[in-house]
């Protein structure tokens, strides 16, 4: 059977849930991140932290897995907005969160 993988990058950190074909769970990981507040009104995550958040609550759950993943689907949290650098890929400045005032 092949495993589809959701990703969840959401406003406190990421959750990458897994199951079957059958839609039967197996497998649940998250890893929280920091928020910053740089002044009252503002709120910035780390673009490279969440990534890390990324690949590893999917590192921790495939490693469980005795099965080929078919998908990956990723849902993001609303309209938080990281500029990159075109040409290394690098962030330039944390993310703007969606509750940045």
């Amino acid at each position: 059977m092949a495993v589809v993988i959701a990703i969840d990058a959401g406003t406190t950190g990421v959750r990458s849930f897994a199951v079957d074909e059958t839609g039967r769970p197996l497998g649940f990981t998250y890893r929280e991140f920091t928020q910053h507040f740089p002044q009252p009104g503002w709120v910035e995550h780390d673009a490279a932290e969440i990534w890390d958040a990324v690949a590893g609550t999917l590192a921790d759950l495939v490693a469980d897995l005795d099965q080929p993943v078919a998908a990956i689907g990723i849902t993001d949290q609303r309209e938080t907005t990281v500029v990159w650098d075109r040409r290394t890929g690098a962030p330039l400045h944390r993310a703007i969160v969606w509750q940045d005032r």
